[in-house]
């Protein structure tokens, strides 16, 4: 980030406990505008927690989150004023019409009638809800009330935009209109944090990266670089029953369940060495080649295997 650009977000210490239990043990980010940052972590690292305290719907033990120069905690209407937010759960009026929804929440938000028309118009056209205007949101699809849900909360054209996991249960069509939606934020100064289990999706944004785990950041930078410094090209076998424990016991090898990544800078090399002496009672079911990817950053910094239907299913 260009340190002579003040940041959109700048989030400093920012712990928060339940009981014994630390969701966040002391976070530090920054985002400047016109940034996208890709916030990722396993389940239970603390990230929609994060959000939620940016957000103001939940006060940290300690710390402090400055929206646009604004103090969250002291001045926390003026702050929700230049945010906007998508949680996981969509918050929609299901018996309203799907206009009536956002004039509702444009005025909430603050705008005249002319601003209003204006931007649900615009906004309405950019997600695919022109057609649906006159329809109630209980007779949506899935995908339709995730494009509402997001709507709402672009309405105000926030400088700062937080969408946790927008893209979860949507269809093709809503996911692809979201992601360029999140760009065209972007391109218009907004800073976007987006959380998300997706991570090709992080890919495709081409965001910035930040990786909490434990409740800690343990790795933030731009995609690029950390695909450079992080990832690693990998071996992945996977087998009917269990890995065998000679295949668990190379360097740097990752079991998760019935798989085992074994990290290689030539994969192929590795295959041929490793595979014949194997034999058919291994049960071997699946040999994939992994490159360099956020995947592999994923498991180089968390120590984890990614798999998007467990991540995603929590």
């Amino acid at each position: 980030m260009d340190s002579s650009v003040a940041p959109a977000l700048a989030v400093s210490g920012v712990r928060k406990a339940y009981g014994d239990t630390v969701a966040l043990a002391g976070v530090d980010l920054t985002v400047a505008p016109g940034t996208i940052l890709g916030l990722l972590g396993p389940n239970g690292a603390g990230k929609t927690t994060l959000v939620s305290i940016i957000a103001g719907l939940r006060r940290p033990d300690a710390g402090t989150v400055h929206v646009c120069g604004i103090d969250a905690r002291r001045e926390p209407q003026r702050a929700r004023m230049v945010m906007g937010l998508a949680p996981q759960e969509t918050g929609v009026y299901i018996t309203l019409t799907v206009r009536d929804n956002l004039r509702y929440f444009a005025g909430l938000a603050g705008l005249r009638k002319k601003q209003q028309r204006d931007r649900i118009d615009e906004i309405a056209s950019t997600l695919l809800l022109d057609t649906l205007m006159a329809r109630q949101a209980q007779t949506l699809s899935g995908g339709e009330r995730r494009r509402l849900h997001a709507a709402i909360a672009l309405l105000h054209e926030p400088k700062v935009v937080l969408l946790d996991e927008p893209t979860t249960g949507a269809d093709v069509t809503t996911r692809a209109h979201l992601l360029e939606l999140v760009r065209t934020l972007a391109a218009r100064g907004s800073a976007v944090v987006y959380s998300t289990h997706y991570l090709h999706e992080i890919e495709e944004l081409q965001a910035d990266v930040t990786f909490i785990d434990q409740g800690r950041v343990i790795a933030s930078g731009v995609l690029k670089d950390l695909v450079m410094r992080y990832g690693t090209s990998a071996l992945e076998l996977s087998f009917e029953h269990t890995v065998p424990e000679r295949l668990s016991l190379l360097p740097g090898a990752v079991v998760a369940g019935t798989s085992v990544t074994i990290p290689a800078d030539d994969p192929a090399v590795t295959a041929a060495q490793v595979l014949p002496n194997l034999g058919a009672a291994a049960g071997l079911r699946n040999v994939e080649i992994v490159r360099p990817n956020l995947e592999s950053v994923f498991l180089a910094v968390t120590g984890r295997r990614y798999d998007a239907r467990t991540e995603a299913a929590a």
